[in-house]
């Protein structure tokens, strides 16, 4: 699933309402769209809540962790709910997501519009005409989709061989805090790929297991960018005839992929940060 955040720079009126609408009908003419709206206002104690477009919408109040059927998810919460049904989602009214977003202001250069040098804004409108001239799937295609395990699991269920299967393995890979008591608390890695080679890479290895005789299905996927404290990293899912090729061969994807797909990453914690690869 493709995310886009869609958030005001200080639009005038229902500005930024008109632009969210218009970027679901462009997407939902390429498949299903979530929407998550962060709404912060509060009037009188009360959560003012707006409808919206889109197949599925959460609205979120202003602690991040409320919501109208009162499930209590956070904004990364409900992104998870929606990626197993949805190509795209929309999430409104947040600022900093590691997602391509639209910033909704005065001034098409942005000048007047606070971005965070970290956010991958790929435009600021000021009108909702503008967005004809943004050419959204490219860029939220361009970008890394949103996957969980769910996801994947989901996927590889759909298979065309999924009624041979009577196994799926997985592997989910995290970002451990720490390895001992005494170790420095991790607070993030970061992950930088070789463009171009590491997608070949992750492919030719995908194609290479999945040869394999009782093996149907294999997706490999590797977060990269900052991946806080907990958060998960990596995921193999296989789905084969049995259980013996099916852990088998999660095993060698993962084993494979450490060694096999050039990938770099960063760890910083409380007291340091380094690339791992430069360190003894």
């Amino acid at each position: 699933m493709h995310v886009l955040g869609i958030r005001d720079g200080g639009a005038a009126g229902d500005t930024i309402e008109r632009v969210v609408d218009q970027t679901i009908d462009r997407l939902s003419e390429r498949g299903k769209v979530g929407v998550v709206r962060y709404d912060a206002t509060i009037a009188d104690g009360t959560q003012v809540r707006k409808s919206m477009g889109g197949d599925v919408t959460y609205e979120l109040g202003a602690d991040g962790d409320w919501t109208a059927s009162g499930t209590g998810l956070t904004v990364g919460d409900a992104i998870d709910r929606l990626v197993t049904d949805c190509a795209y989602a929309v999430v409104v009214g947040v600022s900093g997501l590691r997602y391509p977003s639209i910033v909704v202001g005065p001034g098409k250069d942005g000048s007047d519009v606070e971005i965070d040098p970290d956010e991958d804004v790929i435009a600021t409108v000021e009108t909702p005409s503008e967005l004809a001239d943004v050419p959204l799937v490219r860029h939220l295609e361009s970008a890394e989709p949103h996957e969980t395990l769910e996801s994947i699991v989901a996927r590889v269920k759909r298979s065309q061989s999924a009624d041979r299967a009577g196994a799926i393995a997985t592997f989910t890979g995290r970002v451990r805090g720490k390895e001992s008591e005494d170790d420095a608390r991790t607070q993030y890695l970061e992950f930088d790929k070789y463009e171009g080679i590491a997608d070949e890479r992750m492919a030719a290895l995908e194609a290479d297991l999945e040869a394999r005789d009782g093996v149907f299905d294999v997706e490999l996927h590797h977060r990269t960018g900052v991946v806080a404290d907990g958060e998960d990293i990596v995921f193999v899912v296989v789905l084969a005839g049995h259980r013996e090729e099916a852990f088998r061969t999660v095993e060698d994807g993962i084993n494979r992929l450490k060694d096999e797909v050039p990938l770099f990453k960063k760890e910083v914690t409380v007291e340091d940060e380094f690339w791992v690869h430069d360190r003894p």
